[in-house]
């Protein structure tokens, strides 16, 4: 089997990036179909755009989509991470340090002096990569979300 690689995201993309999303969360944390809708909305709000200051990469493995990251804005000075998310197989490997450092360093470039992220409590292993890559947890809230009580965590990291 090859070695994975991060490219550049194609709205091609679109349709197996959901369908991955919408899986891996469903059989991982139980979410029910609004968050296959709400993971379509954020690629079809990015191919929107089409921003010079927003990227968004995948993961491609053997020819096969195995995840992605987006870096889109909040603000002038604020980039945001978001549809995070790699194949189970490939996670522990280095390379979601690796998509991670590659978005905040296009943040960087891009004028952003910081970044800010949104997950939940129960992804403890994407808790600890944030932690370990200097993301600073800032708030969290118990919310309803994609059929699951959840506690939304947002993350902050100065750039």
């Amino acid at each position: 089997m090859s070695d994975p690689i991060l490219r550049p995201w194609t709205p091609a993309d679109r349709q197996w990036l959901t369908g991955l999303h919408a899986r891996l969360y469903r059989e991982e944390a139980g979410f029910d179909d609004s968050f296959a809708t709400a993971v379509d909305a954020v690629q079809e709000g990015y191919a929107g755009r089409a921003s010079p200051r927003e990227m968004a990469l995948v993961v491609e493995e053997a020819g096969q989509g195995r995840g992605s990251i987006f870096c889109t804005r909040l603000d002038a000075q604020t980039g945001q991470v978001r549809l995070f998310l790699l194949a189970p197989h490939l996670r522990g490997t280095g390379l979601a340090g690796r998509m991670l450092e590659s978005v905040t360093d296009f943040a960087r470039q891009t004028g952003c002096s910081r970044m800010k992220l949104w997950t939940h409590e129960s992804h403890e292993a994407a808790c600890r990569l944030y932690r370990r890559c200097g993301w600073i947890p800032e708030d969290s809230r118990s919310v309803r979300n994609y059929g699951q009580d959840l506690v939304e965590l947002t993350w902050i990291r100065s750039l």
